[in-house]
C-alpha cells in the first residue's frame, strides 16, 4: 500500500513497564531486554529493519511523584527519573545504539500506562536521550501516540500494531483529552489535575491498588487480573474489605463509560448515548467467586436475600472524587456494618483455605496462558479492522497469542517482559499443597516472589516474548517468539503463520 513504511523485517515487543521504585519494579529481565534490542539491530544489516515498542513502554502509574492521574507538570521529571534509574538505563542505552544504526527504525506506540508519550515535551526528551543530537538518529524514531496504531508493509503483507487497550472499557485512552493537554503544553500552559477525567482502570491503579501494592508488591503479576481479585485480597488482608465500595463504584463507572464513550473503539466515529440508569452494578458473586461466596454464606457473614443489597449500599460510599461523581450518599451505619461483618470473618485460621477456594474459582476452565485462545482483545480488535490487514499485533493483556485468522491472515499478541505468576492445579489441589504459595503471597515482597520455588518450579514464569514479521523467499512470515537467556541469541520459536 502506498504511503506505508516498508521493511524487510519488523520485531514487536510490548508491556515493558519501566517505572516504579526498587522493590516494586515489575520489569526484571532488563539485561535480556537490552541485549535483545542489540540483537535486533544486528539483523539483516543491509535491509530495512524496525523495532516496535507496542505500548506501556514506561509506567507512569507506578511512579510516586505524580499528584493527579496524568503527569503534566511532572511529565519531564518523571521520564528523566525512569530513564536514569539504574535498573532501566541499560535498556535506554541499547535503544540509543539501535537508532544510531543505519537502516533501523524505532517505533514507539502509546499504551494506557504511558499516555504521557502523547505530549510533545516527553517525545522531545526521548528523542534527545536516544539520538544524542544526531539528526540521522532522530529521523529513525517514530511515535504513534494518538490512537491510530501503526501500519507498515513487510513485502506485500500489511502489518497493523496497536496496544489493545482501545477495546478495553476499563483502560481506553481519551485521545482528544491528550491532544488538549499537548496543545496547552505547546502554548506554555498547564492543566489543572482536576480537569483530567481518568478511565476506571487508572482510578483502580491510583486509588485502590497503589496502597495494596505497598504491602503486596506482586499484585500486578496476577493473571487473569480481573477475576476474583477482591476475594484474593480480602482473604490475605481483612483491611482490604474497606475497598469493596471503591471497587464496585469503579466497576459501575466502567460500565457507564463503556456505553457512553465508544470513541475508544478502533474505527468507530459516531458516539452513542445511554442513560446512566442502564448501568448494571456488579454482583457479589462476580467479585468474590462462587466458592468463596458460599463459604461466607455458610458462615453467616451474608445470605442469599440481602448480600447484593449490602453491595448496593457499599456502592454508594463516597470515598473518592470518582465515587462522588458517580454515586450518591449512603447510610454510614449500613456500610460500616458490612465492613465489620466481612473483616470479622477473615480472621484467625482458615484464611489459606479461603484463598485457595477463591483461586480455584478464578482458574476454573482458565485459558489464560493458551496461546491460541481467542480472548476478548482478539475478538474486539479484529472485529474493527479491514480484511486487507494481514498481520495484527497487540499487547496490553500481558498474554502471548498466536492465532490463525484464515485466508493467510494471523493475529499475535506480543505478551510482556514483566514478571508473571501462574497458579497450577497441583498448587491448588489441597490446603497442604497451597501453603507454600500462600506463605510467599502473604510475605508480599517481590524478592520473596522471585526466590520462591513451589513443587520444584519457580513461582514466577520466565516468559519474555516478541513477535516478528519477516520477508523470507518472497513471502511474509509471522512468528511468536520467546527470548531466553541473556537475549544475545536468536529467540526460540513458539508458533508461526503461515505454518512451515
Amino acid at each position: 500500500m502506498e504511503g506505508l513504511a516498508k521493511f524487510e523485517e519488523i520485531h514487536v515487543i510490548s508491556d515493558i513497564h519501566m517505572g516504579g521504585k526498587p522493590g516494586f519494579q515489575i520489569l526484571r529481565e532488563t539485561k535480556r531486554l537490552a541485549n535483545f534490542v542489540r540483537w535486533v539491530a544486528a539483523q539483516k544489516p543491509d535491509k530495512l529493519v524496525a523495532l516496535a515498542l507496542n505500548g506501556d513502554v514506561i509506567d507512569t502509574l507506578a511512579e510516586e511523584n505524580i499528584s493527579g492521574y496524568v503527569a503534566v507538570d511532572e511529565a519531564e521529571t518523571t521520564l528523566m527519573r525512569i530513564m536514569n534509574d539504574a535498573s532501566f538505563a541499560p535498556v535506554w542505552d541499547a535503544l540509543a545504539d539501535f537508532v544510531h544504526a543505519e537502516k533501523r527504525t524505532l517505533i514507539i506506540i502509546i499504551g494506557n500506562h504511558d499516555i504521557e508519550i502523547a505530549f510533545p515535551n516527553v517525545q522531545r526528551l526521548i528523542v534527545e536521550r536516544l539520538s544524542k543530537d544526531d539528526n540521522s538518529a532522530k529521523a529513525r524514531i517514530v511515535f504513534s501516540a494518538m490512537g491510530a496504531g501503526y501500519g507498515c508493509m513487510v513485502g506485500n503483507a500489511r502489518v497493523f500494531c496497536t496496544h489493545g487497550n482501545e477495546v478495553d472499557a476499563w483502560n481506553f485512552n481519551r485521545y482528544e483529552g491528550l491532544s488538549r493537554v499537548a496543545r496547552r503544553l505547546n502554548a506554555g500552559l498547564s492543566l489543572n489535575k482536576d480537569e483530567w477525567i481518568p478511565n476506571a482502570g487508572t482510578c483502580m491503579v491510583k486509588d485502590v491498588m497503589k496502597s495494596v501494592k505497598e504491602k503486596y508488591a506482586w499484585i500486578d503479576l496476577l493473571k487473569p487480573e480481573g477475576k476474583s481479585l477482591f476475594g484474593t485480597l480480602l482473604t490475605l488482608d481483612k483491611s482490604q474489605a474497606s475497598k469493596l465500595g471503591q471497587i464496585t463504584a469503579l466497576a459501575t463507572k466502567m460500565e457507564y463509560e463503556k456505553k457512553t464513550e465508544v470513541n475508544q473503539r478502533l474505527t468507530v466515529d459516531e458516539q452513542q448515548l445511554f442513560s446512566s440508569t442502564d448501568n448494571a452494578p456488579p454482583t457479589l458473586e462476580s467479585l468474590l467467586g462462587p466458592n468463596l461466596l458460599e463459604r461466607m454464606r455458610s458462615a453467616g457473614v451474608i445470605n442469599y436475600q440481602n448480600g447484593d443489597d449490602m453491595l448496593l449500599q457499599l456502592e454508594q460510599s463516597r470515598n473518592s472524587p470518582v465515587q462522588q461523581q458517580f454515586m450518591g450518599d449512603a447510610p454510614l451505619g449500613t456500610t460500616q456494618y458490612v465492613w465489620d461483618r466481612l473483616t470479622g470473618w477473615f480472621t484467625g485460621e482458615g484464611r489459606e483455605e479461603a484463598l485457595r477456594c477463591a483461586l480455584k474459582d478464578w482458574l476454573k476452565g482458565d485459558l489464560t496462558f493458551c496461546i491460541d485462545d481467542q480472548d476478548d482483545t482478539y475478538k474486539d480488535v479484529t472485529a474493527k479492522l479491514g480484511p486487507n490487514i494481514d498481520f495484527v499485533i497487540t499487547g496490553h493483556t500481558h498474554l502471548a497469542r498466536a492465532i490463525n485468522m484464515g485466508v493467510g491472515r494471523a493475529y499475535f499478541n506480543s505478551g510482556t517482559w514483566v514478571r508473571l505468576m501462574r497458579f497450577t492445579d497441583e498448587m491448588l489441589s489441597s490446603t497442604a499443597s497451597f501453603k507454600p504459595v500462600y506463605d510467599v503471597l502473604a510475605n508480599g515482597h517481590m524478592s520473596a516472589i522471585d526466590a520462591a520455588t513451589v513443587h520444584d518450579k519457580p513461582l514466577v514464569l520466565d516468559m519474555t516474548t516478541s513477535v516478528s514479521i519477516s520477508l523470507e523467499n518472497g513471502r511474509a512470515i509471522g512468528r511468536l517468539n520467546r527470548v531466553t537467556g541473556d537475549g544475545i541469541s536468536a529467540p526460540e520459536l513458539i508458533k508461526q503463520y503461515p505454518e512451515a
